[in-house]
């Protein structure tokens, strides 16, 4: 399955030790992008600290438990985006994501998001997945919204991200609506 080419030069690629040095790279580069929403950027300071990551999602992997890819454009890591968990049982999974600030607005997240859904729900058989994203992360929030997620609600102090808490918006995407739309890629 890996690389998994999106067209246009996007391609996702399973994390694997050898993208640990790019990674850093790329979030040394975007600390201050990154830092209001992510609560690992300050706690990140090294390739070690990115390699212990990876390792941590090929167990991920090994456990079938999801998996995390590497976001390539035009040959270079530009983010990461993955399933915190597969919940089997309940047939559930959320994604999280990142992406450096000169690769924005060109809708990279948009068709990473829109496959990792039509994988879950087609090939994975998965009933629902979320996104939860912080309420003030405007550009954040429009990935889920133009990928017709449903807002469900707001969880109030959600996380701790340096130094503050934020409040999250959940949305959510069941298997049905996703395959009833066009939104497919």
């Amino acid at each position: 399955m890996f690389p998994f080419h999106l067209g246009s030069g996007l391609s996702l690629e399973l994390l694997e030790p050898q993208h640990a040095a790019e990674i850093f790279a790329v979030v040394d580069a975007n600390r201050e992008h990154l830092r209001p929403w992510m609560p690992w950027v300050d706690s990140t300071v090294s390739v070690a600290d990115v390699e212990a990551f990876i390792s941590t999602t090929l167990t991920q992997v090994a456990n079938n438990d999801g998996f995390q890819t590497a976001i390539r454009a035009d040959e270079k890591i530009v983010g990461v985006i993955g399933m915190h968990k597969i919940d089997w049982r309940n047939k559930s999974t959320s994604l999280g994501y990142w992406l450096a600030k000169e690769a924005q607005g060109k809708g990279i997240m948009t068709k990473t998001c829109a496959a990792y859904v039509a994988h879950s729900f087609s090939e994975l058989g998965l009933h629902r997945m979320e996104i939860r994203c912080a309420t003030e992360n405007s550009r954040s929030r429009a990935i889920p919204q133009r990928l017709g997620f449903v807002s469900e609600g707001t969880v109030r102090d959600a996380e701790w991200v340096n130094g503050r808490y934020v409040d999250h918006v959940v949305y959510g995407l069941l298997s049905g609506e996703w395959l009833g739309n066009s939104r497919e890629p």
